[in-house]
C-alpha cells in the first residue's frame, strides 16, 4: 500500500527549488512580477503627472527628476516591465486561443518573448543614456 517513508520525503507543497527550471516557468513568472511592477508604478505616476500639471515650477522640477540617475533608472524599469508584459500577455492569448499549445512551441515562445523583452532593455537603456 502506502509507504509512510515515501510520503515524508515528498513535499506537501511544490515549491519553486522542486522544479527544473524551464523557459515557459521563467516566462510566467516574469509575467506576474513584470504585473506586480507596472501595478506598483501606478502611484508614482500619477505623482508625475501630478508635477507636469502643475506650476511651471512643478513641472521644472519634475522634468530634472525624470533626467536624473532615478528617474531614468525608473523609466527603463518600466518599460521593460510595459513591453515584456504586453509581448508575454500576446503569448498567453494565442496560447488561450489554441494556437502554439504544443510543448515544444511553448518553450520556443516563451524563449522568443524573453529575447525580444533582452533586446527591448538594451535599446530603451541606450535611449535613455543618449
Amino acid at each position: 500500500m502506502n509507504d509512510p517513508g515515501r510520503l515524508t520525503r515528498r513535499p506537501l507543497s511544490p515549491r519553486l527549488s522542486v522544479y527544473r527550471w524551464q523557459p515557459a516557468m521563467i516566462a510566467s513568472l516574469a509575467h506576474r512580477v513584470s504585473g506586480l511592477i507596472l501595478v506598483l508604478f501606478v502611484p508614482l505616476y500619477l505623482w508625475i503627472l501630478h508635477g507636469m500639471t502643475g506650476s511651471t515650477d512643478d513641472f521644472d522640477r519634475m522634468q530634472q527628476w525624470l533626467h536624473s540617475g532615478l528617474g531614468r533608472l525608473s523609466l527603463w524599469f518600466v518599460g521593460v516591465a510595459l513591453f515584456y508584459h504586453f509581448c508575454n500577455g500576446l503569448r498567453f492569448l494565442s496560447i488561450d486561443a489554441g494556437w502554439c499549445e504544443s510543448r515544444m512551441m511553448m518553450r520556443l515562445s516563451a524563449r522568443v518573448v524573453i529575447a525580444m523583452a533582452g533586446a527591448a532593455a538594451l535599446l530603451l537603456a541606450v535611449l535613455l543614456l543618449g
